[in-house]
């Protein structure tokens, strides 16, 4: 539906689809996919919407968990985003992970949805203590890539432009998007899906004279953020415990979205 005019919206992923970086626990957390919502409502005035991310999935329990509820609800226009959480792991076998992907691609199309799907930044770009996770994530962008082509699913690219690593588009942890990232990915996913009244603009860089991105390589912020959010991240990991445990989906029902005003 090249129009924009869906009926139902299923979004399936980890905390980038559940909006973390977009809000809080207490007022709730917004995201990229509610702004997608939100722009699909504009020429869709009775889309229903849900959203059935959960912090901390890996992309073989997005596919246990979440595919099923999906398929239940009979979405037009479907969002599948996971595998930053394996890719985060010591171990990963990208070809696992693109397998759960793909699945849940081939299920969602075969039922007539539109899927779209991103590309994940380079995260070394992002923080230099993740750097070595580059190449993987970079290898997994192009299984999910080559997986979404065989199964017609649209790819907002995502991770293809520079600013996609500055800064100021993500949150403190550099774990997940601020409110202004998450905008720009919904402005991605909305050009890509081609909705009226969308372009590139997304893609364009911020201005160039409140770049700070020098600061934030400096060690000491190098420090302070390893101490603040990878320490407790890895401190779960050596517990088994995810930041997820017993949480469950914000949004698991079809419900209507109102058409965002700006």
């Amino acid at each position: 539906m090249s129009s924009g005019a869906y009926l139902r919206y299923v979004a399936l992923g980890d905390s980038q689809t559940e909006g973390l970086g977009d809000g809080d626990d207490v007022q709730g957390f917004r995201g990229w996919a509610d702004r997608l919502a939100e722009r699909v409502a504009r020429h869709s005035p009775g889309l229903l919407y849900a959203n059935l991310a959960v912090r901390g999935r890996k992309a073989g329990e997005v596919r246990a968990e979440q595919l099923a509820p999906a398929l239940a609800m009979r979405p037009d226009l479907a969002s599948v985003v996971a595998g930053v959480n394996d890719v985060l792991r010591p171990s990963c076998d990208l070809d696992e992970v693109a397998g759960h992907v793909e699945a849940m691609f081939a299920a969602l199309t075969a039922q007539g949805a539109t899927v779209v799907t991103l590309m994940f930044p380079d995260v070394g770009r992002i923080s230099p203590m993740a750097r070595p996770l580059a190449p993987r994530v970079l290898a997994l962008n192009a299984r999910i890539r080559e997986a979404a082509a065989r199964h017609g699913v649209v790819v907002a690219e995502t991770a293809a432009h520079p600013v996609a690593t500055d800064p100021r588009l993500w949150s403190a942890d550099r774990l997940h998007a601020g409110p202004l990232g998450h905008d720009r990915i919904a402005d991605a996913a909305a050009y890509a899906l081609g909705l009226p009244g969308s372009d590139d603009r997304w893609a364009l860089p911020l201005p160039a004279d409140e770049v700070r991105a020098a600061g934030l390589r400096a060690v000491g912020a190098e420090l302070r953020w390893a101490g603040s959010f990878l320490g407790p991240w890895l401190l779960r990991r050596l517990r088994g415990q995810s930041s997820g445990d017993g949480r469950r989906p914000k949004r698991p029902e079809l419900l209507p979205v109102l058409a965002a005003t700006t």
